[in-house]
């Protein structure tokens, strides 16, 4: 059986500790784990594969992740641009044999009770064998009005439900064969494909045509194009809401989305006043109760319990005023190492620079910034031009706008540096590659 994780997904209801190059499910919540690792742990001793699907800028996060675990022999498929859970499932059974059987699974979920896991598993993957489409849903123990549904008699599906309102949510709760759509999927991959193919068929037909004229190999690359050209639609709208092939397994195994904070609130200690806080220096409180506390380097949310679902409006005003906020942290996870901004004003940026060792940036250069590299510890390969030279720790370097430049470290320990960028602007868009090991667009 493979396991395919599903990687995609922003995780803005968690902001400000998700942010888009850094969502829910690779932010290290559970004992310094993260959901995607805890993910990767809890199936693999169920799947003897793993196919990771997910978008350039991830990749490089599960590969680090993955790398903490010891378990570097999972295959990828990498999506430039995300179309919804019905492409990207397709695409990744169209990388399988026919008859292989799938556990689909998000990144991004917790599962506690991993014996009861292990058993609703087993039985999916009976029904799967016979051809039929799974789903797990789990037993609802509230009524819960930001899951869709699934009403069943047994195991057979009668029919999908979108978010109801409370009236309604109660009402399910009570008829007692409703159950929360969890999203995720157990079938063989051929089975899947027959009817996104019969149901779906133009969205079949473009996965069909990316994933032919991709990069494959262990690290499968399908084209921006041919990606952009797959219709977005989530695997309920483009099957399993139409096929009379779709069974569900009743599931109790401690299931939660952590969607919002008021959900990583019950995961999460409290302090004695059931405030939920999360920081990384002490926080005082006096006289109040029932608050969310999350505070980061470069934000502060404060929320009332029972209000946190409302943190996607604030994320959506960010977007408009303060884009940058909403899209990456201070500390920057890269595919060659990591930058953390420690101060930015009008005129200049200071970075510190981690380079991980045998890694190196882009081959670049700047229009609006000059640079000062100040080296703290490893040594620095540094290429200005037609010239290439080392500085050791405690000296520098300095790069003016217009040079094509590059930054390696060919050492066997993490190179550390201080970068001093000065210029009438510092955005992390004036950059031009002229060539990348990773094969990347945009910022560095």
């Amino acid at each position: 059986m493979t396991n395919i994780i599903l990687c995609g997904g922003s995780g803005t209801r968690l902001w400000p500790i998700s942010r888009t190059l850094m969502p829910k499910q690779f932010v290290k919540l559970f004992d310094d784990k993260s959901l995607f690792q805890l993910t990767v742990e809890r199936n693999n001793t169920i799947c003897d594969k793993q196919l990771i699907v997910s978008n350039a800028e991830q990749y490089f996060l599960a590969l680090d992740q993955l790398d903490e675990l010891c378990k570097t022999n999972s295959n990828y498929l990498l999506e430039p641009i995300g179309r919804n859970t019905a492409p990207a499932i397709a695409l990744a059974c169209l990388a399988l044999n026919h008859d292989e059987i799938v556990l689909v699974t998000p990144s991004d979920h917790l599962i506690k009770d991993q014996n009861a896991y292990y058993k609703v598993v087993k039985r999916a993957e009976e029904l799967a064998k016979n051809g039929s489409l799974v789903t797990f849903g789990i037993t609802p123990t509230f009524a819960e009005t930001g899951f869709g549904y699934i009403e069943a008699t047994d195991e057979n599906v009668l029919s999908f439900q979108e978010k109801p309102d409370l009236k309604t949510a109660t009402a399910y709760l009570e008829a007692g064969n409703y159950y929360w759509n969890s999203g995720m999927f157990c079938f063989q991959a051929g089975s899947f494909l027959e009817e996104l193919h019969t149901y779906s068929p133009e969205i079949y037909a473009a996965c069909k045509t990316a994933y032919d004229h991709a990069d494959i190999g262990k690290m499968i690359r399908i084209k921006h194009d041919d990606m952009m050209a797959i219709p977005e639609k989530s695997i309920d709208y483009a099957v399993l809401e139409k096929s009379t092939s779709v069974k569900v397994v009743a599931s109790t195994i401690g299931w939660s989305d952590v969607g919002s904070f008021d959900a990583l609130s019950e995961e999460l200690p409290n302090d004695e006043y059931n405030n939920l806080i999360i920081s990384n220096k002490p926080v005082s409180l006096i006289d109040v109760e029932d608050l969310i506390i999350i505070d980061t380097d470069d934000a502060l949310l404060i929320s009332k319990k029972g209000s946190s679902q409302k943190v996607k409006e604030i994320v959506s005003s960010y977007r408009e005023s303060n884009p940058e906020l909403t899209h990456i942290h201070r500390t920057a996870h890269r595919p060659w190492g990591t930058y953390t901004v420690l101060e930015d004003t009008e005129g200049y940026k200071i970075k510190r620079i981690m380079v991980k060792p045998g890694k190196r940036l882009s081959l670049q250069k700047h229009f609006h910034r000059n640079e000062h590299w100040i080296v703290l510890s490893g040594i620095a390969t540094v290429t200005v031009g037609d010239k290439n030279y080392t500085v050791q720790p405690n000296e520098s370097t300095y790069i003016k706008a217009g040079q094509i430049h590059r930054l390696a470290n060919l050492g066997k320990i993490p190179l550390t540096i201080i970068e001093a960028q000065v210029g009438e602007y510092t955005g992390e868009d004036d950059i031009v590659r002229i060539e990348d090991d990773f094969n990347r667009e945009g910022n560095k």
